[in-house]
């Protein structure tokens, strides 16, 4: 099961991450092996360097009422993209769009599943038929 909930994700991140590469002229990835691993890199950097980030930079963040976080996530963006040939960001202006849009695409697909996955679980099926009097009953 967990390794179900992780290919998942994988396969979530880099549908976002191409999307966020169709998009935006200034991120660029080259080819589908270079956006697989741009995907776990980019899981990897936002699950182990981004928290530490978050943590020493939490005065800035506080003092800009949580604006700094963009700055936090472009960075994230930006050293993942740093780590990977074939993935690439032209400015840091483009790397915080990146990270939002990714961060938004994620999301959205997220939703999406969350919601069908959740649809089919509650679905019960209740039988109606006719009785021999002609009423209709479960």
């Amino acid at each position: 099961m967990m390794t179900n909930s992780f290919l998942l994700l994988w396969l979530t991140n880099a549908v976002a991450l191409g999307v966020t590469a169709w998009l935006l002229s200034g991120v660029h990835i080259t080819s589908l092996f270079a956006l697989a691993t741009a995907a776990l890199v980019l899981g990897f950097v936002n699950a182990i360097v981004r928290p530490l980030l978050l943590m020493v930079t939490l005065p800035f963040t506080m003092l800009t009422l949580g604006l700094f976080y963009f700055v936090v996530n472009g960075a994230a963006f930006g050293l993942a993209a740093a780590l990977v040939p074939g993935f690439s960001v032209v400015s840091f202006f483009s790397a915080v769009l990146g990270a939002f849009l990714t961060g938004l695409v994620s999301w959205l697909i997220g939703m999406v599943s969350t919601r069908r996955r959740t649809v089919s679980d509650r679905s019960t099926i209740v039988e109606v038929h006719q009785h021999h009097d002609g009423r209709w009953g479960l």
